[in-house]
């Protein structure tokens, strides 16, 4: 992944069946142009796909932004760039600034989280390592090293293990008591003979599912507690169900489970997202109106919308339930790189 100088991440923020709020990043060439945002409100009365744009900007001059998260409070927005993760407040319109910026990593921060209760964040770098980060303290606490570049990291439900995927095709789990790694996949690729990169890993928020994607767009489902929790190290690993989500060639980019643990969503250079079923693992829904590749993709908490973003410079918001985009963003300078959602309701 190649560093750009000046990013801009837009943040519309609108309401319909209680409140949504989206963040969506993208990456603006200029230098110096950093991170802008978008504030918005619409009643989602019509089904009609809107053109909504930018009215909030935010700076993040000194690297493309590659991952957003939200904390569990929804009080603050953290982004991951090159090497930087910085924090920013969401609910303060006066303040474009970051309030704190963590240092440590030497490359490409390429995913990150927050632990259930905002205690603390975890994130992922090309450099080869998974880093804990106490918030009060702008250096991190804890390092793993992955040895190989982290393209994905995930915390189990239990807030007990860290999941990372790497560039080296491996999946392994790192015990955050113990600081060991106590299970590591090699996900077997039927596209090629050696192992092919891992770029996404996730657990469902039952505990039941692990899935790793590699960049080959093929799937791996494995049986978190039974397969992997329960099984010597060192024991190979086979998974519950693999396959191909996107067509022969394509590159996928990112996978999710989403939070009622019903779906998987896969995006890739195909321009679509697919939905698959995480019981039968068929294709349930494929979403194809953006015009190039797309990034990646968010769901609302209620698993009944869906956010992508694409390099076409547009994120769509969708009523999975219509399987129709209601919302487009488009103001962007360049290829939109990555999304956050806060569907926070108002009260």
């Amino acid at each position: 992944m190649t560093s750009q100088v000046g990013s801009t991440i837009c943040v519309p923020d609108l309401v319909f069946d209680g409140s949504l709020r989206l963040q969506v990043d993208a990456s603006a060439g200029a230098p110096g142009s950093g991170i802008s945002c978008s504030c918005l409100k619409a009643n989602d009365s019509d089904e009609r796909c809107a053109v909504y744009s930018i009215c909030r900007i935010l700076r993040f001059a000194d690297s493309q932004v590659n991952c957003l998260e939200i904390t569990p409070d929804k009080n603050y927005l953290a982004a991951g760039g090159n090497p930087h993760i910085r924090l920013f407040e969401i609910n303060n319109n006066s303040n474009s600034n970051a309030i704190l910026c963590l240092e440590g990593h030497t490359s490409n921060v390429t995913s990150l989280g927050f632990q259930r209760n905002g205690r603390y964040l975890y994130s992922g770098s090309e450099d080869g390592s998974v880093k804990i980060w106490d918030l009060r303290s702008p250096t991190f606490t804890r390092s793993f090293d992955a040895k190989g570049p982290v393209n994905s990291v995930a915390l189990h439900p239990n807030q007990a293990q860290i999941i990372s995927g790497d560039q080296s095709g491996s999946v392994k789990i790192f015990d955050l008591g113990s600081s060991k790694v106590i299970s590591e996949i090699v996900p077997e690729s039927y596209s090629s003979t050696q192992a092919v990169s891992i770029q996404a890993v996730d657990v469902s928020d039952d505990s039941r599912l692990l899935v790793a994607a590699n960049n080959h767009a093929e799937v791996f489902a494995y049986n978190m507690n039974e397969t992997i929790m329960k099984a010597p190290k060192g024991q190979q690993h086979y998974p519950l169900a693999s396959f191909r989500a996107h067509p022969l060639g394509a590159y996928l980019l990112h996978a999710k489970i989403s939070p009622d643990c019903r779906s998987l969503v896969s995006v890739s250079s195909d321009k679509t997202a697919r939905l698959f079923d995480t019981t039968t693992w068929q294709l349930t829904q494929t979403l194809s109106q953006h015009k190039k590749w797309v990034k990646q993709s968010v769901f609302s908490a209620d698993s009944s919308y869906l956010v992508t973003a694409s390099s076409d410079r547009s994120a769509l918001l969708w009523n999975l339930r219509t399987g129709s985009p209601v919302r487009q963003y488009s103001d962007h300078e360049a290829s939109v790189t990555c999304v956050a959602l806060n569907d926070r309701s108002e009260s």
